[in-house]
């Protein structure tokens, strides 16, 4: 049998075996890597930015943090309901505001969030930063950092059936080009069906935390008006066209509603 033929079966296997499904948006995905060893080097990577960066403490902060926690309570309660609230027994929980023009916000594997200020003026409100930190909070509970490290295990041989700790330089590299955290650039790079995926679990998200999730439209309209037909900022580089993401906002609209309305919001 040839080795090729071999190699494929092998990957058939594995993508069985390491088959995740996200328990609010049903959406699969395969996830080779070992969780523990990627929230190890994220938090490397988180302290590493909040020491090369100026953290910011005041009321914007305490906003940050404010939010932050609803939207990680909301979660936890979720999962909990369902019988998943393992899933999130490691996550250890951090919300920052970060001194930085860049219009972005970012959150790790393990529940590591960093909001930069240049985002502020587009989010305009908590309900406007539960927008933001839904969709990245969603990134992280989603697994799409394992997801993108195992699709480029996968492509370079390095998997196995068993799962695969990030012991080496080669797949610790895989990693550093997921996460290229720095003091001047942090883009996640994240595919267009993951961004989707964080869109509609952001969504829900932030409807479960009690924030009118209607709110979510004006949001991505002033983000997108920041590009003014420029270069879009990086939080906008992957991301689904305009018209694409409102469509699919209208789309999961009615049952966000349902979880505003189950968490006190008025229709």
């Amino acid at each position: 049998m040839k080795i090729t033929h071999l190699l494929g079966i092998g990957a058939t296997v594995l993508s069985v075996a390491a088959c995740t499904t996200n328990p609010i948006t049903g959406r699969s995905s395969i996830q080779i890597a070992n969780n523990s060893e990627i929230e190890a080097m994220a938090l490397q990577q988180y302290k590493q930015t909040l020491t090369e960066s100026k953290v910011i403490t005041g009321s914007q902060a305490q906003s940050v943090k404010n939010v932050g926690n609803r939207i990680k309570n909301a979660a936890e309660k979720y999962y909990a309901s369902i019988g998943r609230g393992a899933d999130l027994a490691n996550y250890k929980w951090e919300f920052n505001l970060l001194q930085d023009k860049q219009v972005n916000a970012w959150c790790m594997p393990g529940g590591k969030v960093a909001v930069y200020s240049g985002i502020l003026p587009i989010t305009k409100d908590d309900t406007g930063l539960a927008v933001v930190m839904g969709h990245e909070v969603s990134h992280a509970l989603a697994g799409h950092g394992n997801e993108r490290i195992s699709q480029s295990m996968i492509a370079q041989g390095l998997g196995t059936a068993s799962g695969l700790a990030i012991k080496n330089e080669r797949t610790a590299a895989i990693f550093q080009s997921v996460y290229p955290i720095g003091s001047q650039v942090v883009l996640l790079k994240y595919g267009r069906n993951q961004e989707l995926e964080a869109d509609q679990m952001g969504l829900y998200l932030m409807s479960m935390a009690g924030y009118d999730p209607r709110q979510a439209i004006p949001f991505w309209n002033r983000m997108e008006a920041t590009s003014s037909g420029a270069r879009p900022p990086e939080f906008l580089s992957t991301h689904p066209s305009p018209g694409s993401r409102v469509g699919d906002i209208q789309k999961n609209l009615p049952k966000a509603l349902e979880y505003y309305k189950a968490a006190g919001g008025k229709i």
